[in-house]
This record gives C-alpha cells, structure tokens and sequence, in this order.
C-alpha cells in the first residue's frame, strides 16, 4: 500500500525532540525506536530512526550523522486543533520555550486563539482553538 509520511530529521536532538513532542501533544506515543549500532555512522545507542504518533498522525523522526546546511522551514508546519484555551496556553507555553513565535498567541479573526512559532529545534506549529 502506498502511504505518504511526514519525515523530520534531526542533527543530534531527534530523541530529545520526540520526546517533548509525545509529552506535550496530546494522542501521541513513541510507536518504535531503531538506535545505531557499533560501526555505524552515528553514535552507538543514539536514536536512527523512530516512528512516532504525534496528535495522531504518523511520524517518522531521524538523527542524521551528517551536518546538513539546511533545516526546517515553517512553510511546513503542524497545525494542531485544540480542545480548550487551557490546551492551546500549555502547548504553546512548552513549544514556544526557546522557540520564536512568527505569530505571537492572539484572536487574528479566522479562530478564537491562534499562535504560530517555532520550537527550540526549529519545527514550525500552528496552534489553533476553532
């Protein structure tokens, strides 16, 4: 079966990334966790690759051993529903730590609360209560 899967690669921080991401959204888990080996390019024991469900949408994360002279941009981004302010405040309070906001957490008129930054590693979230 042909399926489409959103891919974020790291340099070092993958696992950390994970982590803050399957604790702070909710519907999310750490699904499972490939980690380099002895030989391998990476560091032993440093997570590879990981599969993880983040709000419910399946992600595949990678800590590449080879510095990359780009890294994410917010023309792509995760657009998270929320279910009440106090959701769309904790998150945007946990992502927005060492992070930039490109839109600072206000009512822009299309929702009732809407904040769009990125995170400390550079992912990009909108943060929306409908």
């Amino acid at each position: 079966m042909t399926k489409a899967t959103p891919f974020l690669m790291f340099e070092g921080k993958a696992e950390e990334a994970m982590t803050l991401y399957c604790e702070t959204i909710p519907d999310s888990q750490i699904l499972d966790i490939m980690r380099y080996g002895s030989g391998e390019d990476g560091a032993e024991g440093m997570l590879k690759l990981a599969r993880a469900l983040i709000g419910g949408v399946e992600v595949r994360i990678y800590n590449s051993p080879v510095h990359h002279a780009f890294t994410f941009t917010p023309s792509l981004s995760f657009f998270v529903d929320c279910s009440s302010e106090e959701e769309l405040e904790r998150i945007v309070g946990v992502l927005s730590k060492d992070g930039s906001f490109l839109m600072p957490t206000g009512n822009y008129g299309f929702s009732q609360r809407f904040a769009w930054l990125n995170d400390r590693f550079g992912v990009s979230w909108q943060i929306n209560l409908p």
